[in-house]
């Protein structure tokens, strides 16, 4: 992992981006890293865009400001590929990770000359199996930490089961379907 990585998060409200955003900020400070994990608000409602963003660094952090050059983006919902410039910023050595079952040639065209590496991930699928829910955060979560490479695998599962059943205390029985979300998802991202 390079010392400094930055990642900019998508989504609408109520999809789980700002909650997703701070466990991976828990997850990587879990690890011995240095974070943040902050949403950007505004007149934010259910299902209107929202940013989020995370640094996660070796090395203390004395940034303070939004992120506007990311390493990484994270589009919760593909939806926003045509009304928000997702790409904006966003450096060519990095990613973008899409919540997606668009084309290749679709995501190209609407990313608008992006060159950088573009994944791709079926989060409502993964959600709906593992869940019976569609709650795109949980796979998304998965699918940055493997692209990123921010954590492995494994510390991201170990760490997850604990928050998990800290966050789930009053409903343990969504344990499992979170834990067989993250699994399917470190599987399921796939490089276009």
């Amino acid at each position: 992992m390079k010392d400094l990585i930055e990642i900019r998060w998508h989504g609408r409200g109520g999809q789980g981006a700002k909650t997703a955003s701070l466990l991976l900020a828990d997850a990587a400070f879990n690890t011995g890293k240095y974070i943040q994990g902050f949403p950007e608000y505004g007149p934010e409602r259910m299902g209107a865009p929202i940013t989020a963003y995370n640094r996660i660094s070796t090395n203390p952090i004395t940034i303070h400001t939004n992120i506007y050059e990311p390493d990484y983006v994270v589009v919760v919902d593909d939806t926003l590929l045509e009304s928000v410039d997702v790409t904006s910023g966003l450096k060519e050595d990095g990613a973008i990770v899409i919540n997606t079952t668009k084309s290749a040639d679709y995501l190209r065209n609407v990313l608008k000359g992006y060159n950088g590496a573009i994944y791709t991930i079926d989060a409502k699928k993964i959600s709906e199996e593992a869940l019976g829910r569609y709650f795109p955060n949980t796979p998304m979560l998965a699918a940055i930490v493997k692209v990123s490479n921010v954590m492995t695998d494994e510390a991201l599962l170990e760490d997850m089961k604990g928050s998990f059943k800290h966050k789930f205390a009053k409903k343990p029985e969504v344990i499992d379907g979170n834990m067989k979300a993250l699994e399917l998802a470190l599987k399921e991202v796939k490089k276009i």
